[in-house]
């Protein structure tokens, strides 16, 4: 496990204030696009503590829910569990991993609970944990507790996958100054979570948005007529943002040098064109590579001095976590109700 100085640091992310619409707790201030989230107070200062949205967060999971229920009802739990049943559920991991969205699964299940609702926590986002290690343990109605399962796996094995991948990028640069960074090659919808996720195995966040930093990137080099014309361009435009330039050759970062880039991504170089990059810059501006990186070659690139490795494939290509949720014996039930597993199987395994 985690100490807690190795557990992912809040950061500061302005509260995206979306709201979830008529269905769900948020309420509305009239036209001034201010919302109240209708979490648990407490949990929602734990979200937000962590850099996310709680407003956002409820709106994720009303839709999750809305689609799993597509205006109907949970059938099979309502056919075989009794009403007034009540069960404690335990999260468990089924394989080794870095955790993260434990407080996203419990809001999950906190907006499909009508009755009774209480958590244990064993675990914090960014624990390592290992095959068979209880992560949360939630005490709710029976068939609440059923018909948020999925919706409350989806996103935390999907997260817990990412910060896994994370981790070991974050182990394979270990005593070098480089750091792994993500892409904006995230889920719609998702990318907020997919970045926290990042962030608890140990990685860095790029720009959360197009409006947050510029990066002129190879087509926008072709539409402006050259590289030191684009950021000549961007930086007349948006003075005060940073601006990040693509290089291709070395030619290229000798160029954007001059032309006073703040961050230069090198792209597709080899390692021995990276210290050679790293030469040149001689610390004038971040360097971050990006393209040809595996695990397998992570550390020859982080040990030219480079600044980042920019790893798409976090939030692309992770696969999941496997987290399952493990019913006890339920209070109030008829002998014989439903009381099993439900693993975080991967798509095309028997697990609907």
């Amino acid at each position: 496990m985690s100490t807690p100085e190795e557990r992912p640091v809040p950061v500061d992310v302005p509260l995206i204030q979306t709201g979830c619409g008529d269905s769900c707790g948020c309420a509305h201030d009239g036209g001034e696009e201010m919302y109240e989230c209708g979490l648990d107070p407490a949990l929602a200062a734990l979200l937000a503590e962590a850099g996310l949205d709680p407003v956002q967060i409820e709106d994720i999971a009303h839709v999750a829910l809305s689609e799993d229920l597509d205006g109907g009802a949970d059938v099979t739990s309502e056919a075989t569990v009794p009403a007034d049943a009540v069960a404690t559920g335990d999260f468990t991991a089924r394989e080794a991993g870095t955790v993260a969205g434990l407080q996203i699964a419990e809001a999950v299940l906190s907006v499909v609970a009508t009755e009774e609702f209480t958590v244990e926590r064993h675990v914090a986002d960014g624990d390592r944990v290992e095959a068979g290690q209880k992560l949360l343990s939630v005490t709710t109605g029976t068939r609440e507790l059923l018909t948020g399962e999925r919706s409350a796996l989806n996103i935390l094995c999907r997260l817990s996958g990412i910060a896994t991948a994370a981790s070991a990028w974050t182990d394979a640069l270990a005593g070098t100054g480089a750091k792994v960074r993500d892409t904006r090659k995230t889920t719609p919808g998702l990318r907020a979570l997919e970045k926290y996720a990042v962030r608890c195995g140990g990685g860095v966040n790029h720009r959360m948005s197009l409006s947050d930093a510029a990066l002129v990137k190879d087509n926008h080099v072709v539409a402006a007529g050259g590289v030191t014309a684009a950021f000549k361009a961007v930086r007349e435009a948006y003075p005060d943002l940073p601006i990040e330039v693509e290089a291709d050759t070395l030619h290229q970062v000798r160029e954007v040098l001059e032309a006073g880039a703040d961050l230069i991504l090198l792209d597709n170089f080899t390692p021995a064109e990276t210290a050679e990059a790293v030469a040149i810059t001689a610390g004038r501006a971040v360097l971050e590579s990006s393209g040809r990186l595996t695990l397998e070659n992570a550390r020859a690139y982080a040990e030219t001095g480079v600044d980042y490795l920019a790893v798409g494939a976090l939030t692309h290509s992770s696969r999941i976590l496997d987290i399952g949720l493990d019913l006890r014996e339920a209070s109030g039930a008829a002998s014989g109700t439903a009381s099993g597993t439900a693993s975080g199987a991967a798509p095309g395994e028997a697990d609907a």
